[in-house]
């Protein structure tokens, strides 16, 4: 089980490649990351299962799920968002396969480690950070 503020091995990757990138790459890779959000499963394309993050500009949706012990995120995002589902896409890799407990103790302000803010304005940034709040809330009901 993850430390409380445990940053998990592959989002610690992630986020060093944001940090030993300048502006315009670090901007780069958002749109590589926006590129490599997973499709939407079918089954969950009604949007009925799933959670809106109602704080992203963007018409944003989350679902959560166990893949044995790990969990799996899905998203959708419109490909019009493309920083918001690079962010979304970052978190999907990132947490990926950890435990529930494991997804609530990832601290909410790595996104400042990241150096987003040189890219996104403050209304982008609150409206990512509520997308991790929401992902946890989501393990949090697993736990339940």
């Amino acid at each position: 089980m993850a430390e409380t503020g445990a940053i998990p091995p592959r989002l610690r990757e992630i986020i060093e490649e944001f940090q030993t990138s300048d502006r315009n790459e670090k901007l780069e890779l958002m749109l590589d990351f926006a590129d490599r959000l997973p499709p939407l499963p079918e089954r969950l394309r009604s949007h009925t299962a799933m959670e809106q993050v109602h704080e992203c500009m963007s018409p944003v949706f989350v679902y959560a799920e166990l893949e044995g012990h790990g969990m799996v995120f899905h998203f959708d995002v419109p490909e019009e968002a493309p920083t918001t589902r690079g962010f979304a896409a970052i978190l999907a890799d990132g947490l990926r396969g950890l435990t529930p407990r494991e997804v609530l103790a990832v601290p909410g302000d790595f996104v400042q480690e990241m150096g987003l803010h040189q890219i996104l304005s403050p209304q982008r940034l609150n409206g990512i950070s509520a997308i991790l709040a929401y992902m946890k809330r989501q393990a949090l009901q697993h736990l339940q």
